[in-house]
């Protein structure tokens, strides 16, 4: 089984995949941290779940992904 930065959030917790459609395409983005988790951008910036980074925005699916980006972003974003 593998490990994930999200893995010990409850199942309430967990990242739901989210439908990308043309109507909401650009209203959704992939975590750069845990990646396969769609987060939906208005829901992680009220959370305050992304970074700026060399002026691109990266939106993070929860809260345990910041100090892991935060400690490495080059890391994630090169991975993107």
């Amino acid at each position: 089984m593998s490990s994930s930065c999200c893995g010990g959030h409850d199942k309430a917790a967990t990242p739901q995949p989210v439908q990308v459609g043309q109507d909401n395409a650009d209203d959704v983005a992939t975590c750069p941290v845990m990646r396969g988790s769609t987060v939906v951008k208005a829901d992680a910036e009220a959370a305050g779940l992304y970074r700026d980074h060399n002026g691109t925005r990266y939106w993070l699916c929860c809260s345990s992904c910041g100090p892991l980006f935060d400690a490495d972003p080059e890391r994630y974003v090169s991975a993107a």
